[in-house]
């Protein structure tokens, strides 16, 4: 086992819900006591996801003790420090990514199906979390920074060709919408499948689900990204404008699947539901910061027979699966590289909806190539 210790864990810190316009701090901080089936990390990438600016601004509820926040979820790096026990056959060296979650109980019985991601003592996030199996109580910190520490358990190798700055978003927003897709068949039982909204989420949606063989609809509200969707693999585009209704006539029960990745809490939920076929399913992946969900007619999924669910992120073995189909399939994450020392350029210009579509900081001091 390495015992080196001669680096700082350091990192870009929000200290109130004004950090989202370009006032992170760079601070020193204390990871959690170091486990034997722990490793550390040197981190090269991470990727800036939407959940990072929810939890900023206080969007998702207050933070109160949790402040100081260093957020990051996508996050690849270098092993530099394992345990005695370490997981995933991790060794030192090796590039290895984390995602959303950053440990589980490990002990219950959907840790041991797979399902670490709805563990019945609850998932330690990456950031913003509380480790509880090992070093009780201790605050958990993400990727914009220079290292990070956790349990080798939810630490993925990242396969051999795999561009490891685009590995790094679909960490969490890959996981997110791949998920789903395996989960309810995307290629098989589910052959034509939608995306609602080409964002961040929306984009891997569309090449995940185009790489498992389903053929995809992009449904957006302007044709403005309609060249993005076809080259990224959609088939299909359909364009909302104001009045979906009008908009879907001609198109009910063309989908057996549709992942929705909007957080819009006014959607007309009859007209997207329309779309479906007997016995689809509608999965919702974003989450409104209101916390509502957009009104649904009872009626409408009886006599329909369709379902409207939700979705988490993805769990490490669902993660490993997608990664090796990425690997496989060369499919292309569409990144912008931001320098981690313009991180407070970076996120402001996230929140002002600029990425197309994910952006990624570079750590360039560990060796991070922009």
């Amino acid at each position: 086992m390495s015992t080196s210790t001669d680096y700082k864990f350091e990192g870009w810190a929000g200290s109130g819900p004004e950090s989202i316009e370009g006032n992170l701090k760079f601070i020193e901080y204390e990871p959690k006591q170091f486990a034997e089936d722990d490793v550390d990390l040197k981190i090269l990438y991470c990727g800036i996801c939407a959940s990072d600016i929810s939890t900023l601004s206080e969007g998702w509820g207050p933070l109160g003790d949790m402040w100081p926040q260093v957020v990051g979820h996508e996050i690849v790096g270098e092993v530099v420090r394992v345990g005695s026990s370490p997981k995933n056959g991790i060794k030192m060296g090796d590039i290895v990514g984390v995602g959303a979650q950053c440990d589980s109980c490990l002990q219950c019985h959907y840790c041991n199906k797979d399902m670490e991601n709805y563990c019945s003592k609850g998932m330690v996030g990456t950031y913003n979390g509380k480790f509880s199996r090992t070093s009780e109580g201790s605050k958990s910190y993400g990727g914009y920074a220079n290292y990070w520490r956790g349990p080798s358990h939810f630490a993925i190798p990242i396969p051999a060709g795999l561009d490891p700055a685009e590995a790094a978003p679909l960490l969490c927003g890959g996981g997110t919408v791949f998920s789903p897709l395996v989960q309810y068949g995307a290629g098989k039982e589910a052959k034509n499948v939608g995306i609602i909204g080409l964002g961040g989420l929306g984009h891997f949606g569309v090449t995940l689900a185009t790489a498992l063989g389903a053929d995809v609809t992009v449904i957006s509200h302007s044709a403005r990204k309609q060249k993005d969707a076809e080259e990224l693999g959609a088939k299909h585009f359909l364009i909302t404008g104001d009045d979906e209704a009008k908009a879907f006539k001609g198109h009910e029960r063309s989908l057996d699947l549709i992942i929705c990745t909007s957080n819009a809490p006014d959607m007309n939920m009859a007209a997207y539901l329309s779309l479906l076929k007997p016995a689809g399913n509608f999965i919702l992946v974003g989450v409104p910061e209101t916390g509502k969900l957009p009104e649904i007619s009872p009626a409408t999924l009886i006599f329909s027979n369709i379902h409207v669910g939700g979705s988490l992120i993805a769990s490490p073995q669902t993660l490993k699966d997608m990664l090796e189909l990425v690997a496989e399939k060369k499919v292309k994450s569409w990144i912008q590289k931001w320098s981690m020392n313009k991180v407070n350029e970076a996120v402001p210009s996230m929140v002002a909806g600029n990425a197309r579509y994910r952006y990624v900081l570079v750590n360039e001091d560990n060796g991070g190539k922009l």
